[in-house]
C-alpha cells in the first residue's frame, strides 16, 4: 500500500493536477502566531515588520497569524501592538521557518487602577484606508489595460514541478531507489534552505493581440515545450488541466476564478464590505512613490485574499502591485498555501500593463514530510501600443491560432527566445524525465494507476482489455452477467479504432455482443478535440428503459444494487452509423441513421392484439431513424480520459439541438419527427457560490407506441445522477411534450464553515430542485387510441407507467459533498406523485465528487 501510495503520488504529480510551486526567489520566509504572553489569547493586527525595512511590513489576522518574507538579508523582525511591549526577534537568513511569538502586556499601574488597551472595532466609516480603497475602486476602469485602444506583446511562460522536502529515509526506499537520478537533480532556488527536484516542465511563447473596439484578444502560440507522457495521458488533456489551475487572473476584475472557485478581489466594488483594510506605509516601487495598504478577509472563511497593495501616490489610485495569499481557514481542498505576485507599469495613453505575474501553489495530498511544490512564472517584451490591427489582420491571426504545430524541441530555439534563463536543474527535467519513462517500476506504477482510474488492461499495447468493472453484474432479467471486452489503443492505428465486447447472461441464457468501429480524419486521438471520424457500429443487448449514464459504463458492477422493481427491460439489435464534426468554434454536429430492432424484456410487455391487422402481431417493433444533432459550446473545454472526455464547466452557456425523424420508407413501423432542445449554465455569485442549472424541452409529432415516446430519465441506483430523477422509477412517465428544469447551488461551505466544529470538516452544502411537466396528446394516449400499445402494468395488475396530471413531477435535495474529500452525499425528497405504487419518497444518494 505505501509503494501504491507513491506510485499515485508521482502519476498524480506529472498529469499537472496535484501540484504547483511557491516563493520563487523568496531568500526568507517568516510564518508565525502572535499571542498574548499572560493569557495565550491570539493578538490581532500586531504589526510585524523587518528590522530598518519597514517597507516589508504585514499585520496578523484575527487569530494571530502572520506570513512575511524578503529577498534582502534583514535578520531581525520587530512585533509591535498597542497595549503590548515591542518585541525583536531573530531569525536565520536564507530559510523558511515558522516561528510564535509572545508579546508582554504594556500595564501601567496608576496608585490602585490598571489600564490595559482594548481592542478597537473595526469600521469603514472615517477609515482613510477605506477611502483609499474607493478612490482606487473608482478609478478601475482608466488603470486596466483594457481601457487601451490596442496592444499586443509576446509572452513566455513557464510551468515548474517539484518534489520537496524529500530526507535520505526517503530517497532508500525500495520503490524510490529506481527513481534516485532524478532526486538527485536538486534545486535551492525555490525554497531556499529546502530540497526540490523539479520532475515536470512545460515552456510556451505566445503573441498577444488586443484591440478595444470592437473587443478581441487573441492568444496565439508559437512555440511549445514540454515532458511528454503520450502513451499514459493525454498532451491535451495536461494542457487543459494546467488551464484549470492556472487561469489568467485579473486583480480589476470584481471576481477571480481560481482552483475552479471563486474569489472577491480586492478591489472589487463590494470589496470594502467584505475585507478589512490597513494603511501601513509609504514606499518606492521602480521610482513611484506608493501607499502600502494590507487587506485582510472580515470573515476567514470565505473565499477572499488577504496581503498588500501598493497604491501608486498620485491621481490615478492604480496598483502598482500586489502581493496575496489565501487564509488557511478557508475550504480549498488540496491547497496548504497560495500566493500571488503580479506588478504593473503604466503605458502611454494610459493604463497599466502587467509586468510579472506568478502564482505559487503548494498542494498538500497528505501530512507526509514529502511535498509536491510547483510554480508559474509569466514574463512579457515588445510591447506595442501605437499599431491599429483591420478586422482582416485579426481573421488572418485567428487562422494562425488553428494551428496545432507548434512544438519545438530545438535546444537553440529556446535559449535565443527565453526571456528568463532556465536554473540548471531545469535545463534537465526534459533528458531526465525520457529517462524515467524508461524505467520498468515507472511503467507498471502508471499501468496500475491507469487501470483504477480507466477500468482498462494494457493501455501500451495495441489492444487493451476491459473495463474490468463490467466484467460482472447483475440485473433481474439476465441474473449473474458475465462480460469482457477490449478496444485498439493508438498503437494498433492512429486513425482506426475498434471496440467490441461479448456477454452471456445466466438466467436469460442469451448471449449479446457489440462490435464498433472508428474512422478518425483529423490527426487526433478519439477524444481529441475536435473530432471529425465516422462510427459504424452493431449491438445486441438489453436494455433499461429511461436509463441515461452521463459518464458511466453500462453494466457497470456498482450499477447492480438498485432499488425497488427493475425487471422491465428491452432486447435491442441496433445498427448505427454517425458521423461527427467538431470545429475550433466549439460548433459541432452529428448526423447519423440508426435501425434497432427492440423486443420487450423481463416483465414487460407488448400488447399486440391491436396491431394485428398492420404488423401482423409482430412479437417486436422497428425503429429506423435519421438523427441529427447541433451542440456549441463556447470557449467548452474537456479533461481527456481514456475511456470518456469529459467536458468542464464553465461560465459560458452550453446549447444542444436535437431531431429525429423516422419513416415506414426507411422502414421503421411508425411516422413521426422528434425535437430536443436543451441549454445548460453556471452561474457564478463570487464567493457565495455557483449554480448550475438546466432548462430542457422536447416535443414529438407522429402517433407512436409508449416505447417511442420520450420516456423521462430515471433513476433506480444509489448513486446520485445530477441530471436524473433520482427518486423516479424506470419507465414511469412518458409524454410527447415536456419541459424540464435543473438547478442546483452549491454554496461552498459559505455556510457549514461558520458552524463551530462542523467547520472543521469543510463540507460543501448543495441544494438541488427538479421540476419535470409534461403532456400526453390525445392520439398517443392509448387510453384513448385502442391500436397503442397498453402502458405496462405490474404482476398484481396495477399501473407502473403514467402519463402527467395537472401538477409536474417535483424532487428536491440537500447534500454536501467534499466528504473524505472525494465524495457526495444527498438527502432527496420526492415532492409530487406520490401515491404512485412501489415508489421511494426519500432517500440517500452517493456519488464521487472531486474538486478544488
Amino acid at each position: 500500500m505505501r509503494i501504491i501510495k507513491y506510485l499515485a503520488l508521482i502519476y498524480f504529480f506529472i498529469i499537472g493536477h496535484d501540484v504547483y510551486s511557491q516563493y520563487s526567489q523568496i531568500l526568507t520566509r517568516i510564518k508565525g502566531t502572535v499571542v498574548d504572553a499572560e493569557t495565550k489569547d491570539p493578538v490581532a493586527f500586531a504589526g510585524v515588520s523587518w528590522v530598518n525595512e519597514g517597507m516589508n511590513a504585514t499585520l496578523t489576522d484575527d487569530e494571530g497569524n502572520f506570513i512575511i518574507k524578503t529577498k534582502d538579508t534583514a535578520s531581525r523582525i520587530i512585533v509591535n501592538c498597542e497595549g503590548y511591549k515591542n518585541k525583536i526577534i531573530k531569525i536565520k537568513v536564507g530559510q523558511v521557518q515558522e516561528i510564535n511569538v509572545s508579546l508582554d502586556p504594556d500595564v501601567k499601574t496608576l496608585s490602585d487602577v490598571v489600564v490595559k488597551a482594548k481592542r478597537l472595532k473595526y469600521r469603514n466609516k472615517g477609515n482613510p484606508a477605506v477611502e483609499l480603497i474607493n478612490s482606487v475602486i473608482a478609478h478601475k476602469s482608466i488603470n486596466r489595460v483594457e481601457d487601451l485602444d490596442f496592444y499586443s506583446y509576446e509572452k513566455y511562460e513557464k510551468i515548474v514541478f517539484s518534489l520537496t522536502d524529500f530526507d535520505e529515509k526517503f530517497t532508500n526506499r525500495v520503490f524510490i531507489r529506481n527513481f534516485k537520478f532524478v532526486l538527485d537533480n536538486i534545486d535551492t532556488t525555490i525554497i531556499p534552505g529546502k530540497k526540490s527536484a523539479p520532475v515536470f516542465l512545460k515552456e510556451d511563447l505566445s503573441n498577444v493581440y488586443y484591440q478595444k473596439n470592437p473587443e478581441k484578444k487573441l492568444d496565439v502560440p508559437f512555440a511549445e515545450r514540454m515532458v511528454r507522457f503520450d502513451d499514459y495521458i493525454h498532451k491535451q488533456s495536461i494542457n487543459t488541466s494546467l488551464k484549470i489551475l492556472y487561469k489568467p487572473i485579473n486583480i480589476y476584475d470584481n471576481n477571480i476564478l481560481l482552483l475552479t472557485n471563486q474569489f472577491l478581489s480586492p478591489i472589487s466594488s463590494m470589496a470594502p464590505t467584505f475585507y478589512m483594510y490597513f494603511i501601513m506605509d509609504t514606499s518606492i516601487i521602480e521610482n513611484s512613490k506608493c501607499i502600502k495598504l494590507a487587506f485582510f478577509p472580515r470573515n476567514k472563511a470565505d473565499f477572499l485574499f488577504q496581503g498588500n497593495l501598493f497604491i501608486v501616490l498620485d491621481s490615478s489610485y492604480a496598483v502598482k502591485k500586489i502581493d496575496m495569499s489565501v487564509n488557511k481557514n478557508i475550504n480549498l481542498n488540496w491547497v496548504k498555501n497560495l500566493d500571488i505576485i503580479q506588478e504593473f507599469n503604466k503605458v502611454q495613453n494610459g493604463g497599466w500593463m502587467l509586468t510579472t505575474n506568478e502564482l505559487a501553489i503548494d498542494f498538500g495530498l497528505n501530512n507526509e514530510k514529502l511535498g509536491i511544490m510547483g510554480e508559474r512564472v509569466v514574463t512579457y517584451k515588445d510591447y506595442q501600443f501605437d499599431k491599429s490591427k483591420s478586422d482582416s489582420i485579426y481573421k488572418a491571426i485567428s487562422k494562425k491560432q488553428t494551428n496545432d504545430d507548434i512544438e519545438n524541441d530545438d535546444v537553440a530555439f529556446w535559449e535565443a527566445h527565453r526571456i528568463q534563463k532556465l536554473p540548471p536543474p531545469e535545463q534537465k527535467v526534459y533528458a531526465l524525465l525520457d529517462s524515467v519513462k524508461k524505467v520498468p517500476a515507472f511503467k507498471h506504477a502508471v499501468d496500475a494507476t491507469l487501470l483504477i482510474s480507466s477500468g482498462y488492461i494494457g493501455s501500451r499495447r495495441p489492444i487493451e482489455i476491459g473495463p474490468v468493472v463490467t466484467f460482472y453484474s447483475y440485473n433481474p432479467v439476465e441474473g449473474s452477467r458475465i462480460r469482457i471486452g477490449g478496444r485498439t489503443t493508438p498503437h494498433f492505428d492512429k486513425n482506426i479504432y475498434f471496440d467490441i465486447f461479448g456477454a452471456y447472461g445466466v438466467n436469460d441464457a442469451k448471449y449479446k455482443y457489440y462490435l464498433g468501429a472508428t474512422y478518425l480524419f483529423s490527426n487526433n486521438t478519439i477524444f481529441g478535440f475536435p473530432v471529425k471520424s465516422l462510427n459504424i457500429s452493431y449491438q445486441n443487448d438489453i436494455k433499461i428503459p429511461g436509463q441515461e449514464l452521463l459518464y458511466a459504463q453500462e453494466n457497470n458492477i456498482l450499477f447492480s444494487f438498485k432499488r425497488g422493481i427493475n425487471d422491465i427491460m428491452y432486447y435491442d439489435r441496433t445498427f448505427k452509423i454517425e458521423h461527427l464534426n467538431e470545429f475550433k468554434s466549439h460548433f459541432s454536429y452529428t448526423v447519423g441513421y440508426e435501425f434497432t430492432q427492440q423486443t420487450p424484456a423481463g416483465a414487460l410487455y407488448y400488447n399486440t392484439i391491436q396491431y394485428s391487422q398492420h404488423l401482423n402481431n409482430p412479437p417486436y417493433i422497428n425503429i429506423s431513424q435519421i438523427d441529427v444533432d447541433f451542440r456549441f459550446a463556447p470557449h467548452e473545454q474537456f479533461f481527456q480520459g481514456k475511456v470518456y472526455r469529459t467536458p468542464l464547466i464553465g461560465k459560458y452557456p452550453v446549447f444542444l439541438f436535437q431531431y429525429s425523424y423516422g419513416n415506414k420508407l426507411l422502414g421503421n413501423n411508425f411516422n413521426y419527427h422528434k425535437l430536443m432542445l436543451d441549454v445548460s449554465k453556471r452561474f457564478y455569485w463570487s464567493f457565495l457560490g455557483y449554480s448550475d442549472v438546466t432548462f430542457e424541452t422536447g416535443k414529438i409529432f407522429g402517433v407512436v407506441p409508449f416505447p417511442l415516446l420520450d420516456i423521462s430519465r430515471a433513476n433506480q441506483t444509489y448513486s446520485y445522477q445530477p441530471l436524473s430523477y433520482n427518486l423516479m422509477n424506470f419507465l414511469e412517465f412518458v409524454n410527447d411534450e415536456y419541459v424540464a428544469l435543473f438547478a442546483e447551488h452549491c454554496f461552498n461551505g459559505f455556510i457549514l464553515n461558520k458552524v463551530p466544529l462542523i467547520k472543521k470538516l469543510k463540507f460543501r452544502e448543495f441544494v438541488t430542485c427538479k421540476i419535470l411537466y409534461g403532456g400526453l396528446s390525445k392520439d398517443n394516449n392509448p387510453n384513448s387510441e385502442p391500436d397503442l400499445f397498453k402502458f405496462p402494468v405490474s404482476n398484481n395488475g396495477d399501473p407502473i407507467t403514467y402519463a402527467f396530471g395537472k401538477v409536474p413531477y417535483v424532487e428536491a435535495s440537500v447534500g454536501v459533498s467534499n466528504v473524505l474529500k472525494f465524495f457526495r452525499v444527498d438527502y432527496v425528497q420526492r415532492i409530487t406523485y406520490l401515491n404512485h405504487p412501489n415508489i421511494s419518497k426519500n432517500g440517500i444518494r452517493i456519488s464521487l465528487k472531486l474538486d478544488f
